[in-house]
């Protein structure tokens, strides 16, 4: 799934390759997913975006997002995944979204569980967008101390730190799976409640974020996504679904997976007691 360090990572990598490139053809879903969302019908799509120009590509919250011209943008969330394919490359029968450009390169969407490919024109009137795009990216300098004690201030103290972490995009960007490895470098349990957090676990929680998305996002996004080739990402993560079944590697102890709020939660009970 796409988050802050993949968003970032994936709009840095097509930048550097499809930044000046004109799209030739757009082709709609080959396979039509029933959990993939467009604005409009994507038959539409051709006739908004053949012949624009890239003019470059940004990353933010949980989007990633093209800048064509004559103010053209399509940006993709969630469960999509973008693939880069060169001229010589086989094209995949099963799509969600082709675009062809006209050197012959073609960028390839697919969707996995779920998620949206939108194109508009200059601007795309969503909640999750503009919170995506407006609100304070947490690599920004202006996400301090002092901003992450009033987003502590503005929730209730019973909520869990799961919660408080990966609901309502409080922090753009960060969602279930990049919280796993947050909340263990800061031994925080997923569960534990906001309002029972002392000082000096709230200061190593705000460390934390800061300091695993900025790593994340340098290294490419983690392992378990791909980029626009096809490779994983180079940040190995500590708890996830490729991990969970191997031993702490600070305890030794035994990790556990649990379904809370909607989603898995890996933790180390040694290491992060309730």
């Amino acid at each position: 799934m796409i988050e802050l360090p993949e968003a970032l990572s994936r709009a840095e990598e097509l930048d550097k390759s499809i930044t000046g490139k004109t799209v030739d053809k757009v082709y709609p879903p080959s396979s039509p997913h029933k959990f993939c969302w467009f604005n409009g019908e994507p038959d539409d799509y051709d006739g908004r975006m053949r012949g624009k120009k890239v003019k470059g590509t940004s990353g933010f919250g949980i989007y990633v997002e093209l800048q064509l011209s004559e103010g053209i943008r399509l940006c993709f969330n969630d469960g999509v995944n973008a693939r880069l394919l060169a001229p010589s490359d086989s094209i995949p029968v099963k799509y969600q979204l082709r675009i062809d450009f006209t050197d012959g390169w073609v960028l390839l969407f697919t969707v996995a569980m779920y998620g949206s490919i939108i194109c508009f024109e200059h601007t795309y009137d969503n909640e999750y967008y503009v919170m995506s795009k407006e609100g304070l990216s947490p690599l920004a300098e202006g996400f301090n101390e002092a901003h992450f004690h009033k987003l502590l201030e503005s929730v209730k103290p019973g909520i869990s730190a799961k919660a408080f972490l990966a609901t309502q995009q409080r922090i753009p960007g960060l969602g279930n799976g990049v919280l796993q490895d947050i909340l263990f470098k800061a031994r925080i349990h997923p569960k534990k409640k906001i309002g029972q957090l002392t000082e000096e676990e709230a200061m190593r929680l705000f460390g934390c974020i800061k300091e695993v998305l900025a790593e994340m996002s340098r290294l490419g996004g983690r392992d378990t996504e791909k980029d626009i080739w096809g490779n994983p990402g180079s940040y190995h993560t500590i708890l996830s679904k490729n991990t969970y079944r191997q031993k702490c590697p600070v305890c030794g102890g035994d990790i556990v997976k649990s379904a809370y709020l909607g989603g898995s939660v890996y933790y180390c009970p040694e290491c992060q007691p309730l």
